[in-house]
């Protein structure tokens, strides 16, 4: 499809959209971050950026960017790593994150209503004071509210408390003509038609700009307990996490993670983490009111661990310890980043029963293809992170060796009954796996969905299925 280029009678009409000319870019004034996302593989500069401060403004630009046929780019804090809000066609990207302001507490509904640029640190504190629980917890913590919704983020508490689309209410949506539609709301259930909201959410700002969201909150739990479990291998550790699954103790949280990513960590933080001696290790967190009520359910996960070979049983019960295991944690991406010349990322998600399997597998292939492979993950809900490493090799080298680790990887979570994503999403760089793993038949209703949304693609092309 042909898009206009934008002019300067474009820029000009945009700035008086806008009426502050420090919040429209063009040329030079366009920083260099805009053009990529966290990895930074795909760039494409925008032709001008746009900093929305309220839904008329982004209304106005869409109808704008409608009625002239440019293409349109929301973006949030770009912390993305498939290339989601990247600007493929250039034309407007629409910077969200002015947007953020924390619009109303409703405590006797438990549910917050926000602005898109909201970040979910700022959403987590905010509430917390208040002894209340937004429980999706990506390990992204400047990540946007919005940008959390258009990926239907998950994270570490999903294990029990689901993701980013369990907690979203209600949604207020910029269509890509300029009208300004409510999906949902405060309501608890709802049987009213489709499910419009649930449409909108992992729809990676394809189908319209979210301007506001109601989202549900949790009482907040009094206390939690996180247990660091070493094993002696891999194979072990990832081993026992169905068995807990299956012992119906449930954690708030299950991830895996190696001595070297920890080894990664302690590097780039420039602190130790509380054990680094083992080859593996499962980090579970338990909350509740009490601790007695932690202690009866990590009891028998405990002694499942033991009895699988677990080394020993490293109880966090203490602020202090707790946030330095979690800080960690939250930092393995940065640290391996750091760690390599260059990384490109997989985000498959088998079921949970299938985790160790797919994890062996991982962790084997860099023998088969001769490449450094570091993998962690939500162990939990099946949802695993593998970063294939350059270091060294020629682009050339790189780009062979990556595409066949890919190629296997996502061989191997298609023939496990996975998906190609958990929650980093499908933008554009991983659009070629998506297509091959999807039915036909489904793609073509999410291209007559995207028709009925967006006739003109003018909003994020070339993401998904594109």
């Amino acid at each position: 499809m042909s898009y206009k280029r934008l002019d300067k009678e474009d820029i000009n009409d945009i700035k008086s959209i806008i009426n502050d000319p420090e919040r429209v870019l063009y040329g030079s004034e366009i920083s260099e971050d805009y053009s990529h996302d966290e990895l930074g593989d795909i760039e494409s500069y925008p032709d001008v950026v746009v900093k929305v401060a309220s839904t008329e403004e982004v209304s106005k630009i869409m109808k704008y960017a409608y009625d002239n046929n440019i293409p349109v780019t929301p973006r949030g804090s770009g912390t993305g790593l498939v290339g989601s809000s990247v600007p493929i066609e250039h034309g407007i990207m629409m910077d969200m994150t002015l947007m953020n302001r924390i619009l109303e507490l409703d405590e006797s509904n438990l549910i917050v209503t926000v602005e898109p640029g909201v970040l979910l640190m700022e959403l987590a504190a905010y509430v917390e004071e208040r002894d209340l629980f937004y429980p999706p917890d990506p390990g992204e913590k400047s990540a946007t509210i919005g940008g959390n919704i258009s990926t239907n983020a998950g994270g570490m508490r999903a294990v029990k408390y689901g993701v980013t689309r369990d907690y979203v209410r209600g949604l207020e949506v910029v269509l890509p003509d300029g009208r300004v539609v409510e999906f949902g709301g405060k309501v608890v259930k709802n049987s009213s038609g489709y499910a419009m909201k649930d449409l909108m959410v992992g729809s990676e700002g394809t189908l319209g700009i979210i301007t506001k969201a109601i989202l549900k909150l949790l009482p907040l739990p009094k206390k939690a307990i996180s247990l660091l479990i070493p094993f002696p291998s891999l194979e072990k550790a990832i081993g026992t996490v169905p068995l807990i699954i299956k012992s119906k103790s449930i954690p708030t949280a299950i991830e895996f993670m190696q001595r070297e990513v920890i080894m990664d960590a302690e590097k780039y933080l420039g602190k130790k983490f509380p054990d680094n001696s083992a080859d593996a290790y499962l980090l579970l967190k338990f909350d509740g009111n009490s601790t007695e009520e932690i202690e009866s359910a990590y009891d028998s996960v405990a002694k499942i661990c033991l009895e699988q070979g677990a080394i020993d049983i490293l109880i966090s019960d203490t602020t202090e310890r707790e946030e330095s295991i979690w800080k960690a944690r939250g930092a393995f991406l940065e640290a391996i980043k750091g760690s390599t010349t260059y990384m490109d990322e997989v985000d498959v998600v088998v079921p949970r029963s299938s985790v160790n399997e797919m994890v062996e597998y991982i962790h084997n292939l860099y023998k088969e293809i001769n490449i450094r492979i570091k993998s962690f993950g939500h162990a939990g809900d099946g949802n695993l992170h593998a970063y294939i490493l350059k270091d060294d090799l020629s682009d050339e080298e790189w780009e062979r060796r990556m595409k066949a680790a890919m190629d296997k990887i996502y061989a191997k979570a298609r023939e496990l009954n996975g998906q190609v994503s958990g929650e980093h999403g499908i933008g554009y760089a991983k659009k070629p796996y998506f297509m091959e793993a999807m039915d036909p038949a489904v793609v073509e209703i999410m291209k007559g969905i995207k028709r009925v949304f967006d006739p003109k693609n003018i909003l994020n092309p070339h993401k998904i299925w594109q």
